[in-house]
């Protein structure tokens, strides 16, 4: 019974097929289509959309930069001069106040003049005996002359007449000498300042017996510090790049150079007000240093510096004009060299290597591979690699500005 039941079932499902047309099959390929293509949107991976990364680019830009090198200096007094006693006496006065400012032939000491005015006395005594004798053997040759012509006297008596006269003449000039040493001499009691300046403290105390062969003859130091000069040494390799500079590094002032200048730091950190001109370079190097000397002048109105400390200089070492520079943060260190990343107007990055020379301030002068107008990655170079597209955020020119001041 089962089986009449199965063929009956079978007979009406072919004879259901047979009645399907050929629209009808048509339609249900393409039920058939719309579910496949239902089940593939539904289940096929989602596409993930390209995130290119964002950076700061800036464009390079020429500027006139000044290059500093910075050393330690000493200061010392434009003048400094030692007063000492010229005569042997003992000190009497003392005419000054112990650092005061002094006048140029100011009197600060009296040394005991007694003995030099005796000495002085004598002197004129001396020329004025010289004076008679000379007058006398004058007298004598004047008479003998006439003598000698009518044959009266005989050739010896005028020629001792006659060095009698001429010796008596030098003896004059003799004593004249005496007369102006021994006013000298005396003068030399009465000690002055050779120039302007502030003094010291007297170093002999009044009664103490000075002069050269006393073994104690310096009396004070007088300072002239209204302008003061700064010493300090630069290495050889700086000077051999003076060559090239487009400042005076103490050369000629006709050379058509820019001047070399300096500024100093005071004690308390601060940056002295007042600018320098570096006038002189030693034209030789210090073999057991390799380095040689350098000298700058400076105004100390206000006697802010004092000789003998030392300080900080800063030094122009050279102007460039139409430099390349770049930020120090833009550039990228590895072994093969230095690189930054240039974005070409397609905004892929290409990285570039470069020559750097120096550094000035945040900013580093490129000497080669770039060029004005070529737009750099100035933020965010650590993150990319060579031709990769980025999407460039341009810096503001004040942030620039900021960054390039020299």
């Amino acid at each position: 019974m089962k089986i009449d039941m199965l063929s009956s079932v079978g007979r009406r499902c072919r004879n259901a097929l047979a009645s399907i047309t050929k629209a009808g099959w048509l339609t249900i390929l393409a039920l058939i289509v719309v579910t496949v293509l239902l089940l593939y949107l539904l289940r096929r991976p989602e596409v993930k959309q390209e995130i290119y990364p964002t950076v700061e680019v800036m464009a390079v830009d020429t500027t006139t930069v000044n290059i500093y090198g910075e050393y330690v200096g000493r200061i010392r007094a434009q003048q400094f001069v030692e007063v000492h006693a010229r005569v042997e006496g003992y000190l009497e006065r003392m005419l000054f106040k112990e650092g005061s400012y002094i006048e140029k032939g100011q009197t600060l000491f009296i040394i005991d003049p007694r003995l030099y005015e005796a000495y002085l006395n004598r002197a004129k005594a001396q020329l004025n005996k010289a004076k008679a004798q000379a007058q006398k053997a004058s007298r004598d040759l004047k008479r003998i002359e006439p003598l000698y012509e009518q044959n009266a006297a005989s050739q010896l008596d005028l020629d001792n007449a006659i060095a009698a006269f001429e010796s008596a003449d030098a003896e004059v000039t003799v004593a004249q000498a005496d007369l102006v040493q021994a006013e000298l001499t005396l003068g030399y009691t009465r000690v002055v300042s050779p120039i302007s300046g502030y003094i010291s403290e007297r170093v002999a105390d009044i009664g103490t017996l000075v002069g050269p062969s006393a073994g104690k003859s310096l009396l004070a130091t007088v300072v002239k510090s209204d302008t003061v000069r700064i010493d300090f040494s630069m290495t050889a390799l700086d000077y051999l790049r003076s060559k090239d500079r487009n400042v005076n590094l103490g050369g000629p002032e006709n050379s058509g150079k820019a001047t070399s200048h300096v500024t100093i730091t005071l004690a308390d950190g601060s940056e002295y007000p007042h600018k320098g001109i570096v006038d002189f370079a030693d034209p030789q190097v210090d073999p057991k240093t390799g380095t040689f000397s350098v000298r700058a002048e400076m105004e100390n109105p206000e006697r802010q510096l004092l000789p003998g400390e030392f300080t900080k200089v800063k030094v122009l070492l050279d102007l460039r004009e139409h430099a390349v520079i770049v930020p120090a943060k833009a550039l990228i260190i590895e072994k093969g060299g230095t690189f930054v990343y240039v974005v070409r107007p397609d905004s892929v990055v290409e990285k570039r290597f470069i020559e750097t020379g120096p550094e000035t301030g945040n900013n580093v002068i490129v000497e080669r591979g770039l060029a004005k107008g070529e737009r750099i990655v100035s933020e965010g170079g650590h993150k990319l690699t060579h031709a990769m597209k980025v999407i460039p955020v341009v810096v503001k020119e004040e942030d620039t500005d900021a960054e390039t001041e020299d």
